[in-house]
């Protein structure tokens, strides 16, 4: 019998060589075994190795269908590729005007050569005293301020993300996260050999129901979360639900990894308020300051500090020690407030535009987010809606990006709105619109 993998090997080929276009629909399982001559069963891994590779989607109820730009091979690891489209609304980093003036200033110091020979070093994951007071100063937020002996250090959040689910979660093990999840995180399950579990949201966020069934099926080892402005949702947890997700992990002892990296957008009460002694934080200074030059933060329960650490030096994962000897300069010298400040209204100022540009269509969007969730008319299904924006020279991720489960890919898209300039926006909208409105999609 002819491997499977071979098969997927051929199939990918076709793919690559354009043979099979973006969006085109695969044949059901039980036709493409048939064609081939081979098992039902066989058919069924060639489809999900195709899946697994990022080449398809399927969709329940639709098929499977050629997905409109294939992951790189290897999967992105801690890193975010780039679109190749001549407007990239897959960027998700806000830019705010003038703010490499306003960076530049407190660098100068660090470049003077005996400054820079120790700024050039590795640091250690609870870097220094100076370093963790002024981290605990920015995630500070009404009614929750963190303890600075609490406070790590990555080379990145995302690397916070994977350091903090290795010390939480054994291999193998079961991770509860929102049904649509930050891409880079269902990366880092493939590589670490953890199971990402899909759980149900709603107006409110992930559902209390979702985790204590999911709980129930197969212990969970952990929640990865992104309580405030959900990425690609932009939905924020209501406080009455905070308390309710605070008091069920209470009740079953489940450790929770909370992703803060929107939250400077929207100042709110975290799941550590409520339950300090299960959850751990993770933010940085990408979205706050900018992606070149940045460091990931971890702020972790009393007594985890150790095995965190433990597992930020086992992953390669410290932080630069110039990019935290810039961070504390930028945060107390009021660089990073300033920048703040002018993101919120960038963010408000671009949300308005997409309101008007996009209006009578159906778009979540929280008015101080950096990105749009656009579900779309139909016939359009996401990959070829991208496919279709990415042949007029506008680059949108398509929703199978984020579903956990391939076979329930909603038909929506995400728009991330920060990262070109208003006038570059505004015309990829327009260019959106008339996509939406075209023939195609079906």
């Amino acid at each position: 019998m002819e491997d499977y993998r071979r098969i997927a090997d051929r199939i990918a080929a076709d793919i690559a060589a354009g043979r099979l276009r973006p969006g085109q629909q695969l044949p059901p399982q039980r036709v493409f075994a048939r064609r081939r001559r081979i098992a039902a069963s066989t058919a069924e891994r060639v489809y999900g190795e195709l899946a697994r590779r990022g080449l398809v989607v399927g969709e329940v109820g639709r098929g499977t269908f050629v997905r409109a730009a294939p992951a790189p091979p290897g999967g992105r690891a801690l890193t975010e590729e780039a679109g190749a489209a001549p407007v990239n609304l897959e960027l998700n980093y806000p830019v705010a005007p003038g703010q490499e003036d306003l960076l530049a200033p407190a660098l100068a110091p660090l470049l003077r050569p005996g400054a820079l020979a120790e700024a050039l070093r590795p640091a250690a994951a609870d870097g220094s005293a100076e370093a963790r007071a002024a981290v605990a100063g920015l995630l500070a937020v009404p009614g929750w301020r963190p303890d600075p002996g609490q406070v790590l250090f990555t080379g990145s959040a995302r690397q916070a993300i994977a350091a903090a689910l290795v010390s939480l979660v054994p291999a193998g093990g079961r991770v509860g996260v929102e049904e649509l999840t930050y891409p880079l995180v269902k990366d880092i399950a493939v590589r670490l050999g953890r199971t990402l579990v899909p759980l149900a949201t709603d107006a409110f966020g992930v559902r209390p129901d979702a985790v204590a069934a999911a709980h129930r099926s197969a212990p969970l080892a952990a929640l990865y979360l992104q309580p405030t402005l959900h990425n690609p949702t932009s939905v924020s947890m209501s406080g009455e639900r905070r308390e309710q997700i605070a008091e069920l992990i209470r009740q079953l002892r489940l450790p929770v990894v909370e992703d803060r990296i929107w939250s400077f957008l929207r100042p709110a009460l975290p799941l550590a308020a409520h339950a300090p002694e299960l959850v751990h934080v993770v933010d940085g200074l990408s979205k706050r300051v900018a992606p070149g030059l940045t460091a990931g933060f971890l702020v972790v329960p009393p007594g985890r500090g150790a095995a965190v650490a433990d597992a930020v030096r086992s992953g390669g994962w410290s932080a630069g020690r110039f990019a935290l000897e810039a961070a504390v300069r930028w945060v107390e010298d009021g660089t990073v407030a300033r920048l703040v400040a002018a993101k919120r209204a960038d963010a408000v100022r671009r949300q308005a535009l997409v309101r008007a540009e996009l209006d009578g269509f159906a778009v979540r969007a929280d008015p101080r987010a950096c990105y749009a969730w656009w579900e779309l008319p139909a016939p359009w299904r996401a990959d070829a809606f991208a496919a279709a924006a990415r042949e007029r020279g506008v680059a949108v991720t398509p929703g199978s990006a984020f579903a956990v489960d391939p076979r329930r890919s909603p038909r929506a898209v995400r728009v991330g709105v920060g990262s070109v300039s208003v006038t570059e926006l505004r015309g990829a909208l327009r260019v959106l619109v008339a996509v939406a409105r075209g023939a195609g999609g079906g």
